[in-house]
């Protein structure tokens, strides 16, 4: 399976640990399916120009992942600030809005297209900006997108046309939520839609048949960052290379787990001084 995935790329920063690491849906996809067994993986998207860049492209150079096409900005790196609740878990409490990731949306060339076109699978989310280039995009190959909590109707109805994977984190819901959300997106031709619940697990539904999968125990939980990324991408890679379903669903599960036991969505860490 060869994939690309174009849009976020930031430096999620840990305030308890004075430490960033670097992230962001589409970067930490992109890693996720080249240590998985993906046979090509690359990344596309808007760099700043700081320090906090290139330890990202060091990583992802270290990781096998390509960043060809890439762009950079004068601006700085997104830095979303991450916090430990009193359970011990991390959640996002905001950050600096005057970022790459903040000023300036990716515009898709046609020389981009062409290079795109060569990958099975192009991955996006909804933290990207990517939804005007959709359409393109659609049309040089299978798209997966991260919708995370979005699910409003009109944001799926924008999106889902353009599917053929659709993924969703629905914890807050219930199962009729779920229900509808699936409907919709196979109205739309989406041939996969997966929808992980935390400690639930995953409902996902191919052409309208449903599947459950369950949570699978860590060895040593130290941190929830990037499970849910490490779930996509793992799936994704095996699911793509012909594994029946079920089993990419399992091996999902697995590698999610696998997440949790260490720091950051890839790891990677840098101290960071404020």
């Amino acid at each position: 399976m060869k994939i690309i995935c174009v849009g976020d790329n930031v430096v999620d920063c840990y305030l308890d640990q004075q430490t960033y690491y670097p992230g962001g849906n589409a970067i930490n996809v992109a890693v996720n399916c080249r240590r998985f067994g993906a046979t090509e993986a690359a990344y596309m998207g808007i760099f700043g120009d700081d320090s906090e860049a290139d330890h990202i492209k060091w990583v992802l150079t270290q990781e096998g992942v390509s960043y060809h096409g890439s762009r950079v900005i004068s601006a700085a790196s997104g830095h979303p600030q991450v916090s430990l609740t009193a359970d011990g878990d991390r959640v996002f409490i905001g950050g600096p809005q005057d970022t790459a990731q903040h000023i300036v949306r990716i515009r898709l060339t046609g020389q981009d297209i062409a290079y795109i076109r060569g990958f099975d699978v192009c991955h996006s989310s909804c933290y990207s900006g990517i939804e005007p280039e959709l359409a393109s995009l659609s049309e040089a190959t299978n798209v997966s997108f991260d919708f995370s909590t979005r699910h409003e109707p009109d944001y799926i109805d924008q999106v889902a046309p353009h599917l053929r994977y659709a993924f969703f984190s629905g914890s807050h819901l219930e199962m009729a939520e779920l229900e509808e959300i699936v409907e919709t997106c196979h109205s739309y031709n989406v041939e996969v839609v997966g929808i992980t619940r935390g400690s639930e697990g995953a409902f996902f539904s191919k052409s309208g048949k449903h599947f459950m999968q369950p949570v699978k125990s860590a060895f040593n939980v130290v941190d929830t960052m990037g499970a849910g990324d490490s779930f996509i991408a793992a799936f994704l890679t095996h699911y793509v290379d012909g594994v029946p379903i079920t089993e990419a669903l399992d091996i999902a599960a697995t590698k999610a787990a696998w997440t949790c036991g260490f720091f950051g969505g890839i790891g990677y860490p840098r101290p960071f001084e404020g």
